[in-house]
This record gives structure tokens, C-alpha cells and sequence, in this order.
């Protein structure tokens, strides 16, 4: 893969990082951060007041086929239910919890201001979406 594989896994690092600090400044507090399952996985675990906040953290250079939040398609989205499941399962004292799917498309630094773009879409989807 060479130095591609690098760049490609170090924007995806500092997207992460970006909606990280979005959604923190926003009040939400970090559970846990890359819940890998052999299934799926969840980029950011959150809690937002009482709700468990599954977050999907997506980087797109640019809005071409849709841009960042358009590429969760439903195979992503069952992949992640599924990893919260496993989450909620391994963290029983949150299993009652009201949960959300969240996306936060992220985008490049811009030349106007330099500083990377976070849209925050809350209940990106719910279950009922899936089937």
C-alpha cells in the first residue's frame, strides 16, 4: 500500500478528531472511541444528556456521488447497529439506555478559512430505516 495507506488512515484519525471535538463543545461526553467488532464498528460511542449516541464519522474531499453523510448506505448503517448492539451488550449498565444513530460528515479544511467542517446530523437513521 505504501505511504497512500498512511495519508488515507491519518485523515480519518483527524476526521475523527474533528467530530470528536465538535460533538464534545456540544456537550456530548466520549463512552468510547472505535468499538471494532468482526461485523462493524462504531467510530465514537457518546452520551448526549441520557441517550447512548452511536456516531458514524465520514471524510469526503468532496460532495461528489453525495458527499460524506450519503455514503452511509444501508449496509453501513446494519454494520453498525450491530456493532452497538455488541457495544451495549459488554456495557449492561447502559443496555436500557435510549440510543441514537448519528452521522458527522466532515469535510476538508477550506481555503477561506482553513478549518475542517463538521455537519452534525443527529438520528441520522433509526432501526426502522434498515428493513
Amino acid at each position: 500500500m505504501g505511504g497512500a495507506g498512511i495519508d488515507r488512515r491519518q485523515l480519518g484519525q483527524d476526521a475523527e478528531d474533528a467530530a470528536l471535538a465538535h460533538l464534545q463543545a456540544q456537550g456530548l461526553h466520549l463512552l468510547a472511541r472505535n468499538a471494532r467488532y468482526p461485523f462493524g464498528e462504531v467510530d465514537l460511542v457518546l452520551r448526549d444528556g441520557a441517550t447512548v449516541v452511536f456516531t458514524e464519522v465520514r471524510f469526503r474531499r468532496g460532495a461528489q456521488f453525495g458527499g460524506a453523510a450519503a455514503s452511509v448506505d444501508a449496509a453501513k448503517r446494519r454494520k453498525l447497529v450491530r456493532a452497538s448492539q455488541a457495544w451495549l451488550k459488554s456495557h449492561r449498565e447502559l443496555a436500557q439506555a435510549a440510543c441514537r444513530f448519528d452521522v458527522v460528515a466532515v469535510s476538508p479544511p477550506s481555503t477561506r478559512d482553513g478549518a475542517i467542517h463538521c455537519e452534525w446530523i443527529r438520528a441520522a437513521f433509526t432501526l426502522d430505516d434498515l428493513w
